[in-house]
């Protein structure tokens, strides 16, 4: 594995590259263009320009995430055709700078749904949090209001102005779609880009549905092992792959995770390790430290998963508790980011270990 952090550029975020240089544990990060809307062309030259940034700071531009995919793609609207051509050349352009890896999502609306951005933990640290009575509570258009002041001033990925702006014309958008019609969709979209992906080597990693069911009604297809295994085989190619997203997929206590790793060898592209803490069965749930102790998952199982399986891409520690009085976007704050990333060294060296030993 190659430990990262993820990085949504200097314009944007609080956390700088020497920072996260200085952490040693960190290799790498994976960023994106933060500025460009779903639909528009990734141009090669600011591609460039991101690539010879990162490496100027003595680290790899390990992947992206994410080359979002518009709705007009998700809908099967008139415009699908022209934004997938607009996706092709951005992968191509990506290809060109020798970027071989895409994060991406296909969940409508909400690129993931959090009823809290800072719930407060015993220790004083926050999280971000989800509680079930409080979304069946929630007008879905208001969505963005309940949490917007808990934002510490940044801009959320999936959660921009601009797309929150037209929350009531998303809903009508994809009113009426179905699990199978998202799933055609996808389908369609995945067996376009293979070609360009097989040219330039790029491994598409499809980032879970986050929680890993329905929310407001609207559809979720990839959110359990039999859906993401009738997704790889839809398009078998290696190059469709997905992004093993221990929170997302934690969400639901009957995906095992560890199981699901092993199930799933060889097409795991990219992996994102955090853990969780259940307060009510699977209705309330809040984000923790990546320590096994803090939170339900058993932390160094999926890491043995992982190396088990061979596993050789980017890894991240993903969302972090906000600690030692940080003010960062909720969840990408530098302190408990490093901690999670030394721990899940510290685990891999471990598991790297014993193995060895036999």
């Amino acid at each position: 594995m190659r430990m990262t952090m993820r990085w949504y550029g200097s314009k944007y975020d609080t956390v700088t590259l020497k920072q996260i240089r200085q952490t040693a544990y960190v290799k790498g990060v994976i960023s994106t263009l933060y500025n460009k809307m779903p639909g528009e062309v990734w141009e090669e030259g600011e591609i460039k320009a991101l690539k010879d940034e990162v490496e100027s700071a003595g680290l790899t531009l390990d992947g992206i995430e994410s080359v979002n995919v518009s709705d007009a793609i998700k809908t099967a609207s008139p415009d699908r055709d022209k934004d997938i051509d607009s996706y092709i050349k951005s992968l191509e352009n990506l290809g060109k700078n020798d970027i071989h890896m895409v994060c991406y999502n296909f969940m409508p609306v909400f690129d993931w749904t959090r009823t809290e951005l800072a719930r407060i933990r015993p220790d004083g640290s926050t999280v971000l949090a989800y509680n079930q009575k409080t979304v069946d509570s929630i007008d879905p258009t208001k969505m963005f209001d309940t949490i917007a002041s808990d934002m510490n001033g940044s801009v959320m990925p999936g959660w921009e102005p601009e797309r929150m702006a037209k929350i009531k014309e998303l809903f009508k958008l994809y009113e009426g779609t179905t699990a199978d019609d998202l799933f055609d969709r996808l389908k369609y979209f995945l067996d376009a880009i293979m070609p360009v992906c097989d040219k330039y080597d790029i491994n598409m990693a499809i980032h879970p549905d986050d929680p890993a069911w329905s929310v407001f009604g609207l559809p979720r297809i990839i959110n359990s092992l039999p859906n993401i295994q009738r997704m790889l085989k839809a398009t078998d190619n290696k190059h469709n792959g997905i992004t093993f997203c221990a929170g997302s997929y934690g969400t639901n206590p009957d995906n095992d995770l560890p199981a699901m790793i092993r199930a799933l060898k060889g097409r795991i592209h990219f992996a994102h390790v955090r853990n969780l803490q259940f307060n009510d069965g699977r209705n309330d749930f809040e984000e923790a430290a990546h320590l096994s102790s803090d939170g339900s998952f058993d932390m160094y199982e999926i890491v043995k998963a992982l190396y088990d399986i061979g596993f050789t891409g980017p890894i991240r520690p993903d969302h972090g508790r906000m600690i030692w009085d940080e003010k960062a976007m909720p969840g990408y704050g530098l302190y408990d980011r490093a901690l999670g990333a030394a721990y899940i060294c510290g685990l891999w060296e471990s598991v790297e270990k014993n193995a060895k030993r036999g």
